[in-house]
């Protein structure tokens, strides 16, 4: 493997055209050797890439890998998501979590059917004012489904950064690591390119101590097992699979604190994830 220098945080910069090439050639080395043949790389399919880009946001590669191709054989176009009862995609989806995006993503399918006849916009504003969809999930959209040289940053992104440029500082901001992104971006191929970029990053994690946690966006996740974030799935799950259950049955079927599940029954209910209907509960 070739030799890893590192750029000094001074010159970040002012980096040549020599530099450029240099950064470029050892990601690519890396790539072509040992890239990751995920099933979302094997489409252009804006849908397809729109789906698996949601689905990763907050959840590791090999959970998603898991569920990519069974949510796409339920639902394999925007109109049939828009079509589908919440019901069966919240079903396809659990396993997850952050069940909000199962949401957002038939609430986008339902606005690109009727707003752009179902095909999905590449503007980066349009994308933007979709549900669910941020600045980084849309320049990756951008990029995958339109190969569009878009600036984003993502986790393994980010580290290929801090590492390389930002090896002796702590608490890097986003705002400084997007403009070398912009300058070594390979704009004749945005695609492979953040492939490339990515499998390094991922690459850097197992070999070095995870550098993102110098980063000024870095958050411990709270474990996952007590937390409110399992209450709420647990809380779903029983209402998706059991219709019509009332909130006394599940504060006794749960062992947990009634005032608890009341706050968050209401807050579901508020981000549309099912309907009291009398005493009862249910997701349509």
């Amino acid at each position: 493997m070739f030799c890893e220098s590192v750029w000094s945080y001074e010159n970040v910069y002012t980096l040549k055209q020599e530099d450029i090439e240099h950064f470029q050639n050892r990601i690519y080395s890396y790539y072509h050797t040992h890239g990751r043949g995920l099933p979302w790389r094997r489409t252009k399919d804006p849908y397809k890439i729109l789906v698996s880009e949601v689905m990763l946001q907050q959840t590791q590669v090999e959970r998603v890998l898991h569920k990519y191709e069974q949510f796409l054989q339920s639902f394999p176009t925007f109109e049939s998501l828009d079509g589908a009862p919440l019901r069966d995609i919240l079903g396809v989806w659990h396993g997850l979590g952050y069940n909000r995006r199962a949401i957002a993503l038939k609430k986008t399918a339902q606005i690109v059917v009727q707003q752009y006849g179902g095909k999905l916009p590449a503007d980066e504003k349009a994308l933007k004012h979709l549900p669910g969809i941020g600045k980084a999930t849309a320049g990756a959209i951008r990029a995958f489904a339109f190969n569009e040289p878009s600036i984003f940053v993502e986790t393994n992104i980010r580290t290929v950064f801090l590492h390389l440029f930002f090896a002796d500082k702590q608490g890097i901001a986003d705002a400084e690591i997007c403009p070398l992104i912009g300058q070594m971006l390979d704009r004749s191929n945005p695609r492979e390119w953040y492939y490339a970029l990515m499998d390094y990053g991922v690459m850097l994690k197992k070999k070095h101590s995870n550098p993102s946690r110098r980063s000024a966006h870095h958050k411990k996740q709270t474990p996952f097992k007590g937390s409110n974030r399992q209450l709420r799935g647990a809380i779903l799950r029983l209402i998706r699979t059991q219709p019509r259950i009332t909130e006394a049955q599940l504060v006794e079927l749960l062992h947990a604190d009634p005032g608890t599940v009341q706050v968050n029954l209401v807050k579901l209910e508020e981000e549309g994830f099912f309907k009291r209907k009398g005493d009862a509960f249910c997701v349509e």
